[in-house]
C-alpha cells in the first residue's frame, strides 16, 4: 500500500534540474489533490492552490477543501470550498486566472458530470471574497479525466472513466457569458488517470490505462 504524504518537492529548471525539498504542508497528508500554480509575488518561492482530494483512512471520503499554500513555508490558508466534494478530477487555470474544475468522484464515490469555476485569482481581491460559480454539466459523468486549455481559451476535458470503462468522449467549454460544452474528436485509445499537456496548438496525451502516446492538432481538428 502506497504511503500518503504531506511533503513538498520542487524541480529547479536552472542548473542540473535537481529536486529540492520544501517545508511540509501545514494541512497534513493529502491524496488525489489537484495543485494549480498561482501568482508568485506573494511568496519567495511560489504559491499553489490545492483543490479537493480525499481523506485517507479506513473510510476514505472525497472533500471540497481548497487551500492556498505558500511553498516557501508550507503554510496552507483555507479558501472557499468547492461547490462539490471531488477527487480524481480535471482542473486547469484559464488565461484570465480563473480556475475550472470538472468531473471526478463525489462525496458518495459516484462519478460527477458537474463543473465549476473560481473567480479570477487576484491579489487585489480579499481571499474571503473568492467564490465558486457553477457551470453547465458535461455530457457524461467521468472520473480520472484530465484537462488543458486550448489556444483559443477553451477548457478541454479528455477521456476518463464513466463506469462502463474509459469514456471515449472529449469535449470543450468556453467560460463566457453563455458557456456551452462542444464535442472534440475522440482519442484513439481509451484511458484514464493519464498525463496531458497543451503545447502550441497541440495536446499531447501520455499513459493512463495504456503505454501509448497521441497528439491532437487544433488546426487539423484531429
Amino acid at each position: 500500500e502506497a504511503a500518503v504524504s504531506g511533503s513538498v518537492e520542487m524541480l529547479l529548471v536552472e542548473g542540473q534540474g535537481a529536486f529540492t525539498s520544501q517545508p511540509p504542508l501545514s494541512r497534513g497528508e493529502t491524496t488525489s489533490t489537484v495543485a494549480i500554480a498561482v501568482d508568485e509575488s506573494g511568496s519567495a518561492v511560489g504559491r499553489a492552490l490545492l483543490l479537493g482530494g480525499y481523506l485517507d483512512g479506513d473510510d476514505p471520503v472525497p472533500v471540497s477543501t481548497v487551500s492556498l499554500v505558500d511553498l516557501a513555508t508550507g503554510v496552507c490558508t483555507p479558501q472557499p470550498n468547492l461547490l462539490h466534494a471531488r477527487c480524481q478530477f480535471a482542473a486547469v487555470q484559464l488565461p484570465d486566472g480563473g480556475v475550472v474544475c470538472t468531473g471526478g468522484y463525489g462525496s458518495n464515490w459516484t462519478k460527477l458530470s458537474s463543473a465549476e469555476v473560481l473567480v479570477p485569482f487576484s491579489q487585489e481581491v480579499v481571499d474571503a471574497t473568492w467564490t465558486w460559480r457553477g457551470l453547465p454539466a458535461m455530457s457524461v459523468a467521468r472520473a480520472g479525466c484530465r484537462g488543458c486549455v486550448l489556444s483559443d481559451g477553451r477548457f478541454a476535458v479528455l477521456r476518463g472513466n464513466n463506469g462502463g470503462g474509459a469514456a471515449s468522449l472529449c469535449e470543450a467549454l468556453l467560460v463566457d457569458e453563455d458557456p456551452q460544452w462542444h464535442p472534440l474528436p475522440p482519442m484513439h485509445h481509451t484511458r484514464s488517470a493519464f498525463t496531458c499537456a497543451a503545447v502550441g496548438r497541440c495536446i499531447f496525451v501520455v499513459g493512463g490505462d495504456t503505454a501509448s502516446t497521441e497528439v491532437y492538432d487544433e488546426a487539423l481538428n484531429r
